[in-house]
């Protein structure tokens, strides 16, 4: 385990329902790139609702370590950040630690191949799993030099100081990540830098780097930006995860008598995939009070319990939502019906391979699951409970958490301690709400 030398576990007792209000932590994607904008930004940057966890705070303790002076986050979130310019940041003193975090060390990757000095940047044991040639490789097209293992994982070693040039790349496969890492590149970049996507992906990068006052254009599946510009400082108040709110909207739809509000979530077109799956199944999910906040649209959304009914997952709404599948998987155990997911390998190179991981963990809890190359067969069976084992995977460890209140026994999660990288204070907030859950 990587920060924590204990197996932090969970142990959730069977039943209850959800109630009242609640407030998610903030967005996780945005709240990493309100760091990286606002350092590179000329002037002050104030942000509110920033993610106390673990992965944004690598982000922000990288960009501390690369001179920019950073104060908070304050207990409430906020952030204030006095920004160097796109040229003004150090060399660090040490590795850049990017923790559990795919979103740091591939966005990082784009921006630090821009600078004049190198850096090295290491991960935990999950986060030195994953595949970085996705953004290696095109970086490397744009003249940028980076070093990998043999098999094209971190620890990457960037070398500073290579002038960079606009490419256009045809993304092979649907990542926010990779774009992202290359349009961060493309601010440094001689020329335009350009991407086609194969399917829509999240746009919290153009929303943000459009906030900052830098023209990117968004024409169909192309986007593209010209190097040289500067980016201003603005105020940024981060909406909260739809991908955390995402357990409780499965959790309030399962428990028989839930009535629940989660307030202030991000309702970016590129991210609702998991109302419109959680809809398609016969969820009752009401959105209110919609408003934008700094570019980004938020609503709150009360969910109250209904049956749900097994789908075939329309495939177009699975890169609209990637992260939220662990939850939808135990949507689908508690339907009625068969749910069928395709289109989904990219789940497989997550924090664990979350098709193989899910899959062995409802088993485990009597429910029939069939993994399949790029999916999953679910066919809902009786949920008992048990003992499973999150592999450290933060959104597996808080689905398991909510489906104990439709389970008939305990349910016992091991390894829980990364929950803290994306959802820190989710066991009070699941126990307030009518969690039965308790941590050992």
């Amino acid at each position: 385990m990587s920060h924590s030398s204990t197996n932090l576990q969970f142990n959730v007792q069977p039943g209850g329902n959800l109630q009242g209000k609640v407030r998610v932590p903030g967005d996780k994607s945005i709240s990493h790139r309100s760091i990286m904008l606002g350092s590179l930004a000329e002037g002050t940057t104030h942000v509110s609702g920033f993610l106390q966890g673990e992965d944004c705070l690598c982000t922000l303790n990288a960009f501390r370590s690369m001179g920019v002076s950073i104060e908070g986050p304050t207990d409430d979130g906020k952030v204030t950040i006095h920004g160097v310019g796109l040229h003004g940041l150090q060399a660090p003193a040490h590795d850049l630690d990017m923790g559990n975090s795919g979103t740091s060390m591939r966005l990082m990757s784009g921006l630090m191949s821009g600078q004049a000095f190198d850096v090295r940047m290491t991960g935990d044991a999950s986060l030195s799993k994953r595949p970085m040639k996705r953004v290696t490789v095109p970086l490397a097209s744009m003249g940028a030099k980076i070093d990998a293992t043999e098999s094209g994982t971190p620890p990457l070693l960037v070398h500073g100081g290579s002038p960079l040039h606009g490419i256009h790349y045809d993304m092979p496969m649907a990542s926010a990540q990779v774009k992202s890492s290359l349009l961060l590149a493309g601010l440094y970049a001689q020329g335009e830098t350009s991407v086609t996507e194969p399917a829509p992906t999240r746009d919290h990068t153009e929303r943000m780097l459009r906030g900052f006052g830098y023209a990117v254009k968004t024409d169909g599946n192309h986007i593209s930006l010209h190097g040289g510009g500067k980016l201003t400082a603005t105020d940024i108040d981060v909406p909260s995860d739809i991908s955390s709110a995402a357990f409780f909207m499965v959790g309030a739809s399962i428990a028989q008598g839930s009535d629940l509000t989660i307030e202030h979530v991000g309702m970016n077109p590129t991210r609702t995939g998991v109302i419109d799956i959680l809809r398609l199944m016969g969820a009752n999910l009401e959105i209110l009070n919609e408003r934008e906040v700094g570019g980004e649209p938020v609503a709150d959304i009360r969910v109250r319990s209904a049956q749900l009914h097994g789908i075939q997952i329309p495939e177009a709404l699975v890169p609209l939502a990637i992260d939220e599948f662990p939850s939808l998987f135990i949507a689908a155990a508690f339907a009625e019906g068969q749910t069928v997911l395709t289109g989904a390998e990219e789940l497989r190179v997550k924090e664990s391979d979350r098709i193989q991981v899910m899959a062995d963990s409802l088993i485990a809890c009597g429910v029939d699951a069939q993994p399949t190359p790029d999916g999953i067969i679910i066919n809902p069976g009786n949920f008992s409970g048990g003992t499973i084992d999150s592999h450290g995977d933060h959104r597996i460890a808080m689905s398991f958490a909510m489906a104990a209140l439709r389970a008939t026994q305990p349910i016992t999660i091991n390894d829980c301690a990364n929950v803290n990288t994306s959802f820190p204070g989710f066991v009070e907030l699941a126990a307030n709400a009518g969690v039965r859950i308790t941590t050992a």
